[in-house]
């Protein structure tokens, strides 16, 4: 690495790793100051209390990152601008590309550990809402119920019944993978008892090989599932939301939702946005890299201004794009992605206009 390359990277993590370590901090005052009246009326203690934004601290650092990122690289490029140092890295013969490029090996970096906090966010969210969120009340019959259970099948019942211990409508899915067939099983009733587990009345077994060999279907009066350890009650239980849900889960359960006959577009939009959002860092470094250069003066303050400016348009386009793909106006795909795509497009063409 040249000196270069290790100045540029030192100026820019020093205000990467200030605001990463520093708006979490900022995050968890603010939103104590709005639930804190919501926590002692729970009759929370402050270990609790404190546990719960423990937790929290992988999803604030998950959305600090692409801000940091804005942050650092608007700084470092507009110091570098105004002492000139970028004047006579190009007098020397190296290009405003080169220059930054440190920087942005760094941003594709932040992506990818963005990404890995989004898996493991989903975790520490669920422990969160445990810990210090309200359980809603789980009433004892509902109806379009899509279960994942613990044997890595997908359960979808018209109705689950806990008072007579029975389902409605069942259908069963096993994906296969590999060699291992798919199996399937649909039945009109199931009722479960704790000595014998579940009773699948009137239904088919579908059995789904590898591509070329014939389907097998069996039908059946009664079958028993002893692998299906779920209780109705345990069927019943809160299913889990987005922001619990990673990104291969969340794909498992939308395409239950679909199944099922309900609609998942709003999930598909927050599914893909896990993706979308770690690759912000990225996008908004090479958005905000030109976008520095623009004014030689203001120092901090437009610094400040302009990254504010970027980082608000950015998540109101994000909600945007959740609003519309989640109404169907937009293909969800499209709708979670929208933003990177139009901060790319500019990025490019602020990019084809700096002087190298």
């Amino acid at each position: 690495m040249k000196a270069l390359d290790r100045y540029v990277l030192r100026q820019f993590l020093a205000t990467f790793l200030l605001l990463v370590l520093g708006l979490p901090l900022l995050f968890v005052v603010t939103d104590l100051t709005e639930n804190l009246e919501k926590y002692l009326g729970r009759g929370l203690r402050g270990r609790e209390v404190a546990l719960g934004y423990l937790y929290q601290l992988p999803q604030f650092v998950y959305f600090a990152i692409p801000i940091a990122v804005l942050v650092g690289v608007v700084f470092t490029i507009g110091a570098m601008t105004r002492h000139l140092e970028l004047t006579a890295a190009k007098a020397g013969g190296i290009s405003f590309f080169r220059v930054v490029r440190p920087m942005w090996v760094a941003a594709a970096g932040a992506a990818a550990l963005t990404f890995g906090l989004g898996e493991l966010v989903p975790v520490t969210n669920r422990l969160r809402n445990r810990l210090v969120m309200d359980q809603e009340a789980v009433g004892q019959v509902r109806a379009n119920v899509v279960f994942q259970t613990a044997d890595g099948r997908v359960l979808t019942a018209q109705t689950v019944d806990a008072n007579e211990n029975r389902a409605v409508q069942v259908v069963l899915e096993r994906r296969g993978r590999g060699r291992r067939p798919g199996l399937y099983a649909t039945a009109w009733e199931g009722r479960w008892s704790a000595q014998r587990g579940w009773e699948w009345r009137r239904g088919w077994w579908r059995i789904v090989p590898e591509e070329g060999k014939p389907e097998v279907s069996v039908r059946f009066a009664r079958a028993w599932d002893r692998r299906l350890q779920e209780t109705p009650e345990a069927l019943l239980a809160q299913p889990k939301k987005p922001d619990e849900m990673r990104f291969v889960e969340m794909g498992r359960y939308v395409e239950a939702v679909r199944r099922a006959g309900g609609d998942p577009k709003g999930l598909e939009v927050d599914r893909q946005q896990k993706l979308a959002i770690p690759l912000a860092a990225l996008i908004i470094a090479l958005f905000g890299a030109p976008l520095a250069t623009s004014s030689r003066r203001g120092g901090a303050v437009y610094g400040i201004g302009v990254s504010l400016a970027v980082t608000l348009v950015y998540l109101l386009l994000f909600r945007v794009g959740r609003a519309l793909g989640g109404a169907g106006t937009l293909d969800p795909t499209l709708a979670a992605w929208m933003p990177n795509v139009l901060f790319g497009v500019a990025a490019l063409g602020l990019l084809a206009r700096v002087r190298t």
